[in-house]
Order: structure tokens, then sequence, then C-alpha cells
């Protein structure tokens, strides 16, 4: 079987959950059986939940870890869902590796690569919107707003008013299209112009950081215990949130700033954060897959 995805982080991945002898581990976005592949080969008493929106990745890893089945759980559904629908298990793991998988960005029928021919980015294809949708209906101001907070584009405006400016002539229509207009827009060498442009609609789509802050709030209201969580993002909003979401729930003291004694009891603490910087993948790593280049992962422990 010929594996479209290389997984990011995989040797750091196994050595986060290789201590996990029973229970279940959670991977909320198995994509295309990577990481799960190798935790199933490495803990050989573990069950896993496999959950993803894309149900290509969900067909495409039943068939990768038909060996497994008697370990593995599948679940077609938004990883933000999945672990309320599990609390009556032992949940000793959760993985979620918040990004696109190459197969997604090499698919040009998906819209997510630069050259694609269609201009979607759904990674749920039953979701009424996509990129087609954004680019040529969205206001030039509703443009600028996801371009500068989910794109983080220095000159959003710009990018903004060339968009407007190309769908008055005709609809765009494919992300070749798109990307192509901003062939002469500034940019890190060996990074394409339209990335972060990319990058703001795909977000905007499929809802990505909305997504990511419910996943975090159903694991805060979970109730877990004796539970290792691993977020891996590969942009600086996500590894933000990660990081602001993860200080908070080791925090013990709640009491507002400035409370001159503390008066919450002092135990709200669900665990403690195990990456004070986030991991890293090696130059080797990225040297076989550049793609791995931006990813960081941040590990916390639910005590």
């Amino acid at each position: 079987m010929k594996i479209p995805h290389i997984p990011v982080l995989l040797d750091e991945v196994k050595e986060v959950f290789n201590k996990i002898k029973s229970g279940y581990i959670i991977d909320c976005t198995v994509g295309y059986g990577g990481h799960s592949e190798a935790i199933l080969e490495q803990n050989s008493s573990v069950n896993l939940i496999c959950c993803d929106q894309d149900i290509t990745a969900i067909d495409f890893s039943k068939k990768r870890l038909e060996k497994y089945q008697n370990r593995i759980i599948f679940e077609n559904d938004k990883f933000s869902n999945i672990i309320s629908k599990y609390l009556h298990l032992p949940i000793r793991g959760i993985i979620a590796d918040i990004g696109v998988s190459s197969l997604q960005l090499d698919d040009k029928d998906r819209g997510f690569g630069f050259d694609s021919n269609t201009l979607d980015m759904r990674m749920d294809k039953s979701s009424k919107l996509n990129a087609y949708e954004v680019v040529n209906s969205y206001s030039k101001e509703d443009l600028e707003d996801i371009l500068r907070d989910y794109g983080e584009v220095r000159e959003y405006k710009k990018a903004a008013k060339i968009i407007c400016e190309a769908r008055k002539n005709s609809e765009i229509k494919s992300s070749h299209q798109l990307s192509s207009l901003f062939k002469n827009f500034p940019s890190k060498k060996g990074i394409n112009p339209a990335t972060l442009v990319f990058q703001a609609i795909r977000i905007e789509v499929n809802d990505e950081l909305g997504e990511l802050a419910k996943l975090l709030e159903s694991i805060e209201k979970a109730g877990l215990n004796d539970c290792l969580v691993a977020i891996i993002s590969f942009h600086s909003l996500e590894d933000r949130i990660v990081k602001r979401v993860f200080k908070e729930f080791a925090k013990s003291c709640i009491c507002p700033i400035g409370v001159m004694k503390c008066g919450c009891g002092n135990n709200h603490s669900l665990g403690k954060i195990l990456t004070k910087k986030p991991i890293i993948p090696s130059k080797e790593e990225i040297k076989l897959n550049t793609r791995s280049r931006s990813s960081k992962m941040r590990v916390f422990y639910i005590k």
C-alpha cells in the first residue's frame, strides 16, 4: 500500500506515549494513519479511537490499519466533538495533529495546493462554506479581517484589494488562479508568496481556530485523569492558543490578579506542562520532509 503522507515528529510522538500500557489513546486527527500505526505497533496493549472529519482519510486509514482493527474505533467527525463521546472509557492519551495532510495538499481536486484546479479547501467535503465562496463573495472588509487575523498577512489591505480587483473581471475558480495573483507579493525566500493568503482562507473555511479552542475546552471539561495530551500545530496562531490554554490548565490558583489572599482553594490545576518549549523537528527530519519545518508539539499531563 502506497503511503502518501509522512507524519511529522513521529519519533517524538512515540516517546511521549511509550509508557502507556493500557486504556485508550484518542487520535483526534488520524489523517492517513501514520501516528496511529506507530502507537499501535509500539503500545501493544493500548486501543485507539481514530477520528477525522475527512472521510477520505478515514477510508484510507481503515485499510492501512486493518491488522489492528480489533483495537480501533473509527469516527468520522470533527475533533472538537470526539472527547465527550468516549468519557465512559479509560482515556490515557490524546493526540491532535492540527494540519493539512500531504494527500490533501497534493490532491488537485481538493483545492488546498497552489496548483489545484479547484478552489475548495474543505476538510469536510459536506461542509457548506468553501474557498470559492470566501474568495468570490466576501466583502473587501471581511477579506481584510481574515487575511490579517488568520494569515497574519502584513499587507492584508493590499492582498484583499488584489482579490477584489481580480474578481471584478471574472470569478476566481481555482487555487492556481488565486495563487498566481500573488506571484509578485513579498515573501520569505523559498516560501510561496500566496502561502499566508491560502492559510487565512483555509482557516476561515474550516473554522480551524474555533475547532482547536473547542477541542481544548472539551479536554478541560472532560474530568480526565492520568492522561497525556499532545498537540501538534503548524503556525503561530494555533501554537499561541495551545500555549495559553496549557498555562491555564496548569494554574492552581484562579483568583483575580491583585487579590491579596487566595480564596479559590489553590487546587484547580489539571496537571503540568511537560514541554517548557515546544518540540520541533530535527534538521534531519526537515531534510526528509520540508513540510515538517513549521511543526511544533506541546505536551500536557493531566494528573
